[in-house]
């Protein structure tokens, strides 16, 4: 196919995934607003939610070596792909069945370890599509998509509690864009059996070691992480110390979303205008240890 329509084609794919990392992201974003809360009724103290939430982000990366080893040996980038959105996503609405934190706690663990098992898988997938138009722009918008979902999942659940719907009907309510991403993914599929297709031409990549810097960087987001909070446990002190109502507490999740969808525009420019977006165009570029 010509340059245009090649091009054409890969951007579809790139709309199609974002379309699904925007449901997604109001299904488990949604529910990551209000779970710190959620456990706090369920009778959690706060040290169970502090080791609860950064268990299941330890999980959750820890894991991605694991699965983006096994896509790259496998090749089925796919099966992997949708397996980990139907963990991650269908543990969202089970929350709203717990009855007991113990089970609401290993949902939550459970839906970061599905997202850790496709991410990998998804965003090689991606890469292809990317390639063809501009990988900063390609993942900016990607990105601002994904971020989008993240706003918007908090502001339905504020609704919800707003109209006293209440915790469960929050997580089951979520029912709904958990099922449509898994609909638009398969369609996806459907539609894209072969990603790799997508891009022209394959650059051999050689691994030749990192140099000082990158574990001087390594080390320094390292120890930023160390000191980060996560939000259900922010979310529980609100809670338990009245700081804010319950329906006021996702909203706040949500401008932190909105301000990380405006961020993401920095790839699209900046691929647009030349520059590299300083997010998801550093990590996908080939890196030259030499320079």
């Amino acid at each position: 196919m010509s340059q245009d329509t090649s091009k054409r084609y890969a951007f579809k794919f790139i709309i199609l995934l974002g379309a699904v990392s925007l449901l997604a992201d109001i299904t488990y974003e949604g529910a990551r607003s209000i779970t710190g809360q959620y456990l706090a009724l369920l009778g959690a103290s706060g040290t169970v939610v502090g080791i609860v939430a950064g268990l299941g982000e330890l999980v959750g990366y820890a894991l991605r070596l694991v699965s983006g080893y096994l896509s790259d040996k496998t090749g089925r980038y796919w099966l992997i792909t949708i397996f980990g959105y139907v963990i991650n996503l269908l543990a969202v609405p089970l929350l709203a069945l717990a009855g007991r934190w113990e089970i609401a706690a290993a949902l939550m663990i459970s839906e970061r370890i599905g997202k850790a098992i496709r991410t990998p898988s998804r965003d090689a997938m991606l890469s292809h599509a990317t390639k063809e138009v501009g990988r900063g722009w390609g993942f900016g918008l990607h990105e601002a998509m994904d971020q989008i979902g993240a706003m918007l999942g908090p502001l339905i659940v504020a609704l919800v509690l707003y109209i006293k719907g209440g915790y469960k009907t929050s997580f089951g309510i979520l029912l709904i864009p958990a099922i449509l991403a898994i609909i638009v993914l398969l369609v996806a599929r459907h539609l894209y059996p072969k990603p790799r297709d997508l891009e022209s031409k394959t650059v051999p990549l050689e691994a030749k070691g990192f140099p000082r810097v990158f574990w001087l960087y390594l080390a320094a987001v390292a120890l930023v992480a160390a000191g980060y909070v996560d939000f259900p446990l922010i979310a529980y002190h609100f809670k338990k110390v009245s700081i804010a109502s319950d329906n006021w507490i996702p909203v706040f999740y949500a401008i932190a979303m909105g301000v990380d969808a405006l961020a993401a525009w920095n790839n699209i420019v900046g691929d647009r205008y030349g520059g590299a977006g300083i997010h998801n165009e550093s990590r996908y570029r080939q890196y030259d240890p030499g320079k």
